[in-house]
C-alpha cells in the first residue's frame, strides 16, 4: 500500500474561512509601502490629486500582480519563487526614482525604471558573478548613501508646515512605542492617518479628487518615458544590488515555511519576477518593485506557511488598487505630514544601512578605509551641490549623483582593496581565514 503524499507546508492549501483573513493580515503588513512611497512621489513632483490616486491605483495593482507571481509562479517563464513573499515598492528604489525625477524630469525616472528592469532581465545568467559584487560593505555604503540624500530632499516638504510636519513625527514615534507585532508594522501608515486627522482639525483643507467607484491606472503618466543611460546608473547599481539582497530574503523565507534553501535555483526566479512587474512600474509611471520580506515576521508569528495566503493577499491589493475612492482620499493627504513620514522612511534606510555595515569587519582597517572614501565620494555633492558644475555634462551626471558615486566607489575600492591590499593575518586584530573556533 503506497503511503499518502505528504504536502509542503508553503503548498498547503486552507479553506476560505481560515484564508481570507490570514490574507489581510499580510496584506496590512504590505500596504503601507505603497501608499507611503506613491503619497512621498505625487507630493514631491507637485502631482494633481486625480494623477496621484491613479499611481497609487497602479502600485496597488503591480504589489497584488508581484504576490500573485512569486507565490504562485510561472514556470514557463521561469518567474516566482512559489513562496509566501509580498512585492512591494523599495524603500531605496523610490529614493532613487524621486533623485532622478528631480534632476531629470519624471519620463526620464520612469525610462530609468525600464532600463533597470530589462538589465536586470539581461544579467540574470551571471547571477553567481555578480553577487559577489555586493558584500555588506558596498550595500550598506551605498543603502547609508541614498537614506541621507532622500532626507534631504524631503525636508523641505516639512518646512512647508513644520508645526503640523513636527506634529506627525510624534505620532509615528507614539505608535512605533505603544504597538506590537503585526500593527507596529503599520506605525507610518496610522501616522499619515494621525497627521491628516490633526491637520483637518487645525484649519487645513483636503482636496479630494471625484471620481466613479472602479477605474483602471492610467499608462505613462508623465508622457513618453525618456530612455538616458547615465541618468539610469543608480537605479542600474541598485538593481544588482537588489540580487544580493533577494540572496538573504529567499534563505530566510525558505527556512521560515521550512523548505532547504536553494538561492542558486530561487533567487534568479524571484529577480525576473521582480523585473517584469518592474517593466509595468515603468509604464504606470512608479518606482522598481521588488520582493520584501516584511511578511515573513506574520509566518512566524502565525505558523501558517502556505504561500496561497500571499496568493490572496495579493488579490486584495489588486481590489484595492481598483478601487478609487480609497486612493483619492490616500491622494489627498497634506505635504508637511506626508514629508514628516518620509523623513522617518528615509532615516530609517540609513540606518538600516549602518546595520549591514555593522557586520564588516572594521578591525584591521582596509574595510574602513573603503567605506570612508566612499562615503566622501558620495557625500560631496550632497553638501557642495555644484562641485561638478565645470564637468562635462555626462561627467557631471555621473558624479553628481551622490547615490551613483558612491555605490560605483564603494564597488571598485571594495574589488581594488581586496585584490591588492594588506591580507588579514593573526594578530592584526581579525582571525585567519582558517582560524577554527
Amino acid at each position: 500500500m503506497t503511503a499518502p503524499a505528504v504536502t509542503a507546508p508553503a503548498d498547503e492549501r486552507l479553506p476560505l474561512r481560515r484564508l481570507v483573513p490570514l490574507a489581510c493580515q499580510h496584506m496590512l503588513a504590505g500596504v503601507s509601502a505603497p501608499v507611503s512611497s506613491v503619497v512621498l512621489i505625487a507630493t514631491t513632483l507637485k502631482l494633481p490629486a486625480d494623477r496621484t490616486a491613479s499611481l497609487l491605483s497602479a502600485t496597488l495593482v503591480l504589489c497584488g500582480a508581484g504576490a500573485l507571481l512569486q507565490s504562485l509562479g510561472v514556470r514557463v517563464l521561469r518567474a516566482g519563487a512559489r513562496l509566501p513573499f509580498l512585492m512591494l515598492p523599495g524603500g531605496a528604489a523610490v529614493a532613487i526614482f524621486l533623485q532622478i525625477a528631480q534632476e531629470y524630469g519624471p519620463a526620464t525616472a520612469s525610462g530609468s525604471v525600464l532600463v533597470a528592469a530589462a538589465f536586470l532581465l539581461c544579467v540574470l545568467p551571471f547571477y553567481g558573478r555578480l553577487v559577489r559584487l555586493f558584500p555588506p560593505l558596498v550595500m550598506g555604503t551605498t543603502v547609508v548613501l541614498i537614506g541621507l540624500n532622500m532626507i534631504k530632499v524631503t525636508a523641505p516638504m516639512v518646512a512647508t508646515g513644520p508645526g503640523l510636519g513636527f506634529a506627525t513625527l510624534g505620532v509615528i514615534g507614539f505608535f512605533f512605542l505603544v504597538l506590537r507585532g503585526v500593527w507596529r508594522q503599520l506605525a507610518v501608515l496610522l501616522g499619515l492617518a494621525g497627521g491628516t486627522v490633526v491637520a483637518v482639525l487645525t484649519g487645513t483643507e483636503l482636496h479630494v479628487a471625484q471620481g466613479g467607484t472602479f477605474a483602471l491606472p492610467d499608462p505613462f503618466p508623465y508622457g513618453t518615458p525618456h530612455i538616458d543611460l547615465l541618468a539610469a546608473i543608480p537605479l542600474l547599481v541598485f538593481a544588482l544590488a537588489s540580487l544580493a539582497e533577494a540572496t538573504g530574503q529567499t534563505v530566510l523565507n525558505s527556512e521560515a515555511v521550512g523548505r532547504t534553501p536553494d538561492p542558486g535555483r530561487d533567487v534568479p526566479r524571484i529577480a525576473r519576477a521582480d523585473a517584469l512587474v518592474s517593466l509595468g512600474s515603468g509604464v504606470f509611471g512608479t518606482s522598481l518593485m521588488v520582493t520584501s520580506a516584511e511578511n515573513i515576521g506574520i509566518v512566524q508569528l502565525t505558523r501558517v506557511r502556505s504561500r496561497f495566503v500571499t496568493a490572496a493577499a495579493g488579490v486584495l491589493l489588486v481590489v484595492c488598487g481598483l478601487l478609487t475612492p480609497l486612493t483619492r482620499v490616500l491622494a489627498a493627504l497634506p505635504e508637511p505630514v506626508v514629508g514628516a513620514a518620509g523623513l522617518v522612511i528615509y532615516a530609517v534606510i540609513a540606518v538600516m544601512g549602518f546595520g549591514m555595515l555593522a557586520r564588516t569587519d572594521l578591525t584591521h582597517g582596509s574595510d574602513s578605509v573603503v567605506i570612508a572614501l566612499a562615503l566622501v565620494v558620495g557625500m560631496l555633492p550632497l553638501v557642495q551641490p555644484d562641485l561638478y558644475a565645470d564637468l562635462p555634462s555626462w561627467a557631471r551626471t555621473l558624479f553628481g549623483s551622490g547615490v551613483a558615486a558612491g555605490a560605483i566607489a564603494a564597488v571598485v575600492l571594495c574589488a581594488v582593496f581586496r585584490a591588492f591590499g594588506p591580507r588579514v593575518t593573526a594578530g592584526s586584530g581579525a582571525p585567519p581565514s582558517d582560524a577554527t573556533p
